[in-house]
């Protein structure tokens, strides 16, 4: 399974709308920690063990934050992100610095999983998009395309203790994101023929004149196709953002360890 542009701008593209900016941080009671710490200790299979980070030290796993969206009966390991979940976003996507990642680069990888828990904590609620293993088998195949090699993809999930079977989690996470998506919005977006019309007028036509010039300008008819699926994409996206503004609103996003 391909995932589209508009699931993949969620899962680790780098145009970011919101940029890097970190959340604004409060002071956590101590109560409060201890009873996250708690919860973390009953729920997360790696709770606070070591792993094998990007710059070659052995550090002990911490608790990121916390995102809520409220509309789970009880807040499970979704709710949780943790350090290594940074480090294994970084290392799954291609071209991303491993070694002593910045803090731009670890807030940019907290604010995509955080989008990414809003989302999944809502697909929770649809057991009829759950991947099958097919799905996931085709999303890993097209994961490891991204880097230079097999071994080159298979070094980076080492170098930050991603284990295979915690790869095929996240992958299931990431196509249950693009099935609820595409439930959620794609198979309700509506594209008129004028659309279609003012945008081969005002975009297309001069985007392929300075791309191409000198060359026959195809036909609307020629062009509807892409067209389309372009205007398409945008709508999803759009609806998307509107999405997950609104579920930010609403859920309860606690820094405990900014990064």
């Amino acid at each position: 399974m391909k995932l589209s542009k508009t699931t993949t701008r969620h899962l680790g593209n780098v145009r970011y709308r919101h940029g890097f900016s970190p959340f604004p941080f409060s002071p956590v009671p101590l109560s409060f920690r201890r009873g996250l710490l708690a919860l973390v200790l009953a729920l997360s299979p790696f709770p606070f063990s070591p792993i094998p980070p990007a710059f070659g030290q052995q550090v002990i796993d911490k608790m990121v934050a916390t995102v809520n969206a409220g509309v789970l009966p009880e807040c499970r390991q979704l709710c949780l992100i943790t350090y290594s979940d940074l480090l294994w976003q970084l290392a799954l996507q291609p071209n991303t610095q491993l070694d002593s990642p910045s803090s731009a680069e670890l807030n940019r990888a907290l604010h995509l999983l955080t989008d990414q828990r809003l989302i999944l904590q809502e697909a929770e609620k649809l057991p009829s998009i759950a991947p099958t293993a097919d799905e996931i088998g085709s999303a890993r195949n097209e994961l490891a395309k991204a880097f230079p090699s097999e071994p080159e993809f298979q070094k980076r999930l080492r170098r930050v203790g991603l284990t295979a079977e915690k790869l095929d989690e996240i992958l299931e996470q990431r196509v249950r994101i693009d099935k609820y998506l595409d439930f959620r919005f794609r198979n309700f977006v509506v594209i008129t023929q004028n659309e279609v019309a003012d945008y081969y007028k005002d975009a297309y036509v001069p985007r392929f004149k300075a791309r191409a010039p000198g060359k026959i300008v195809p036909t609307l008819e020629e062009a509807r196709a892409e067209i389309e699926k372009t205007l398409t994409e945008a709508k999803i996206e759009s609806d998307t953002d509107s999405f997950l503004d609104n579920a930010r609103d609403r859920a309860e996003i606690v820094i405990l360890n900014p990064v």
